[in-house]
This record gives structure tokens, C-alpha cells and sequence, in this order.
């Protein structure tokens, strides 16, 4: 019997995809301890929202304030709430007259001002309660850092798949560029691509719909139910 794992690092309030990706899993990995880009932006403290009516960036500001290279679970946050009021601004700005503002901001609020100042324990805990809330089964999350794994790339993914006692690896749009389906095969692993395709939904003050945002724009339009019901579908 086929036992499908999904491995993705933790990322910040992610995207619809993502949460896809759960669904469609029989485990579901955090790779915590995999490296964080010494420069530039990653989706472990980042995702975009509609800001004055255009995609723009809400950002976790981060420690960088370190040298050599650390993984995503030695990732901090900047001991500060700075960050967290200028993300709150921000919602309040440009969603409070969304349908469903207050019923997402119940559960997203204390999410975005958790006092947790580690990267991967602060995004794994929202996209769990997250998960929870959307009816996902969080039974399959797991974490990366809790294995024995070995090796490196995709003999690091496979070791992983095994581990979890998967058969079927699923990599996601992005993955054709890195992964060596014949590493996979020589392990005993299939690989399953994921393939989602954002499907539109209504989205207030719209005149065309705008595709890889947070999980936050579909609740503020959608609410909970109805945005469990349409990843489902």
C-alpha cells in the first residue's frame, strides 16, 4: 500500500499550496533542520498579502546577527514586537472590511503575537493550529530534527521518506529542477507531483484575482468553513 510523505521546510503563514500539500500527504515533514539562506528572503519569515490593493511582502524580522550558517530551528526572531504591530497594522488596514476580519483575526491574532522567538517552533505552531482549524488532520505533522536522517539533497529527502515508512515522495511545482527521480526509484521511492493550481476565489475590493497569497486572504474572505471546504475540494 502506498504511504505518500510531503517534506517542506516551516514556513511564515503560508500559502494555500501548502496547506494542499497536508491534505494530500499520509506524513507530513518540517524540515527544521535544513539551512537558512544566509541572504535574502525566505517564506520561513515572510509571505505576501494584499497591501493598498497590490501583492506586497508582511515580514517577520529576523536575527542575522550571526556568523557562519545556522538551520531554520536556530533561527530567531528579533526579541521585539515591533514587527508583530507592523503586520497587525497592516491587516487592519487593508482587511477590516473584509466579510470575514473578525472571525480570522480570533485565531490569527494570538498566533502572530506568540512570544515564541524561534523560527521553526513559531511557524510550526501556527500552520498546526492553522491545519487544526481547517479540519486537517495533524496527526501526520512531523519534524525533520526528530529523525535520524542521512546524507544530503535527495538522498537526505529519501532517507526521510523512509524513515516516516513512506513508499511515495511528493514534491511540489518547483521541485522539477533539483530532484533525481532515478536516486529516488534506486531507494524504492516513487515520486508524486503535487501539481496544485490555485483555483480563484472572490476576493474583496478585486477586480481580478490575485494568486499565491497567505492563507489569511482566503479566511478574510471565506472564513473558516468555507475555506476548508474549498481546499477539500
Amino acid at each position: 500500500m502506498s504511504k505518500v510523505v510531503a517534506i517542506h521546510q516551516p514556513n511564515f503563514f503560508p500559502w494555500l499550496g501548502y496547506f494542499d500539500k497536508i491534505l494530500k500527504s499520509d506524513e507530513f515533514v518540517f524540515f527544521d533542520d535544513c539551512q537558512f539562506p544566509k541572504k535574502g528572503g525566505a517564506w520561513c519569515n515572510r509571505v505576501k498579502l494584499l497591501i493598498g490593493g497590490v501583492q506586497n511582502w508582511v515580514t517577520g524580522a529576523i536575527d542575522r546577527k550571526y556568523s557562519g550558517f545556522r538551520n531554520i530551528n536556530e533561527m530567531v526572531f528579533l526579541n521585539s514586537i515591533n514587527w508583530q504591530k507592523k503586520i497587525l497594522k497592516s491587516l487592519d488596514a487593508n482587511y477590516r472590511r473584509h466579510p470575514y476580519f473578525n472571525e480570522t483575526m480570533e485565531v490569527i491574532l494570538p498566533l502572530l503575537l506568540n512570544s515564541e522567538c524561534n523560527v521553526s517552533t513559531y511557524n510550526i505552531s501556527t500552520v498546526t493550529k492553522i491545519s487544526e482549524m481547517l479540519d486537517l488532520d495533524t496527526s501526520k505533522l512531523r519534524k525533520s530534527s526528530d529523525f535520524k536522517s542521512e546524507g544530503k539533497s535527495n538522498a537526505l529527502l529519501c532517507s526521510l521518506t523512509k524513515l516516516c515508512g513512506g513508499t511515495t515522495y511528493m514534491c511540489g511545482g518547483g521541485a522539477d529542477g533539483y530532484q533525481d527521480e532515478s536516486i529516488f526509484l534506486d531507494n524504492g521511492i516513487s515520486l508524486k507531483h503535487q501539481n496544485y493550481i490555485p483555483k480563484p476565489y472572490e476576493q474583496f475590493g478585486c477586480d481580478k484575482f490575485e494568486s499565491g497569497l497567505s492563507i489569511i486572504d482566503i479566511l478574510m474572505n471565506l472564513g473558516w468553513n468555507d475555506t476548508s471546504r474549498f481546499i477539500k475540494s
